[in-house]
């Protein structure tokens, strides 16, 4: 994604007391504590129009190595280290060398984005480092076609995202025309084919349309919107192009359900299009901690938001799985954690964590797949449930 304003709110302002400077080679001494230094890297957009969903994951990562340092209980000491593609595919393979490069870094979060995460897993797999997306969804990923041998998500991918939206609007909103909207992005292309595909099987008629991410003005495609006579919008692409799509349609007579992803689902969105916002749906499939009763999920939110001084935000308590589930690989491995061995371990693991039991298919699908509804109302975005229950209810 190109960016058009850079977004530095809650960019790391405690980083220093996390992040642990890079060391000379994958086992430095670990100072007095005698202990190897190991470093758990973040990719993602940390600046750039769409850097709220890197910040988030960020966090989460952060804060699970800190519970795992301060625990005390490791054989090795973990470090943070940061890559900022921006999540634009053309910085994704820099970003990647500058973590390949670092021999202390054993495992990957990330990187956010599909195009940026299409662009790098070839040199991630050269190097044999296992990076986990807690949110790259484009189906092709996991295509074995790839080769991307050493890629991992804990999110379903948008063939089962795609699916779950196409049923959703035209089995629980009634939507018998739906105008479909993507961002030209590799996220949105390939989510927008799958709800396509998905809508047609249902009985829907479909009005495809493609604006480029970045566009400054989107009162043109939101009178067309308004003049196709559709019950429903849906929009796939990033909370950055959403939000002036959200105003574009305010302007219009268009009365239909609106729509988008994860991409759009974040509360920079609703800060961004104001009033404008009020009534948008967004699937994804990712739990809100917020929105949960559990104890677990309450003491991360509580944690979360006394680190990174602002509340979990989408993809938050993924970035926090994510994290988690390559800590208990290093800690199955020991003292003498190689980046091999980290592969190997993913490819086994069944960690339980706050939003799923994590656990891969050969090709580095997670096993588990739930897509979720949100709401925006009263200014605050609302977990509505899942798809399956939604439809059944």
């Amino acid at each position: 994604m190109l960016s058009r304003t850079v977004l530095r709110a809650g960019l790391p302002v405690v980083a220093g007391a996390l992040v642990i400077a890079g060391c000379s080679s994958s086992k430095s001494s670990g100072g007095s504590s005698g202990k190897p230094t190991y470093t758990i890297a973040f990719q993602g957009p940390l600046t750039g129009p769409n850097a709220q969903l890197g910040i988030n994951i960020d966090w989460g990562l952060k804060l699970a190595v800190k519970q795992a340092n301060d625990k005390g209980d490791l054989p090795f000491t973990l470090a943070v280290k940061e890559a900022d593609d921006q999540g634009d595919p053309s910085k994704g393979p820099t970003a990647a060398q500058q973590l390949i490069g670092d021999s202390s870094v054993v495992g990957v979060v990330g990187p956010t984005f599909s195009g940026a995460t299409k662009a790098a897993e070839p040199l991630f797999t050269q190097a044999g480092l296992a990076s986990v997306s807690a949110s790259a969804t484009n189906t092709s990923l996991t295509d074995p076609a790839n080769g991307f041998k050493t890629f991992f998500r804990i999110v379903p991918p948008d063939s089962a995202q795609g699916t779950s939206a196409a049923d959703y609007l035209v089995k629980k909103l009634g939507a018998k025309t739906v105008y479909l909207i993507d961002d030209k992005s590799d996220y949105g292309v390939g989510l927008a084919g799958n709800i396509k595909a998905q809508l047609a099987a249902d009985g829907a008629t479909v009005v495809t349309d493609s604006v480029a991410a970045g566009t400054n003005d989107y009162s043109a495609v939101a009178t067309k919107v308004a003049n196709s006579g559709a019950q429903a919008l849906y929009y796939a692409g990033y909370y950055a192009d959403a939000a002036p799509l959200a105003k574009s349609l305010k302007q219009t007579s268009y009365a239909g359900k609106m729509m988008s992803d994860d991409g759009t689902n974040d509360p920079k969105f609703v800060q961004l299009a104001g009033a404008a916002a009020e009534g948008w749906q967004f699937t994804c499939p990712c739990l809100s901690a917020a929105a949960s009763t559990d104890q677990a999920a309450k003491d991360f939110v509580s944690a979360y938001t006394k680190l990174a001084n602002q509340p979990p935000g989408t993809y938050s308590p993924e970035g926090f799985d994510t994290a988690n589930t390559i800590i208990s690989v290093m800690k199955s491995i020991g003292k003498d954690v190689t980046r091999a061995k980290v592969v190997d371990g993913l490819r086994t693991v069944d960690y339980k964590g706050l939003t799923k039991e994590i656990k891969f298919q050969p090709n580095g699908e997670v096993t588990e797949k739930g897509i979720f509804v949100y709401e925006v109302k009263n200014g605050q975005i609302a977990e509505l449930g899942t798809v399956d229950k939604l439809i059944s209810g």
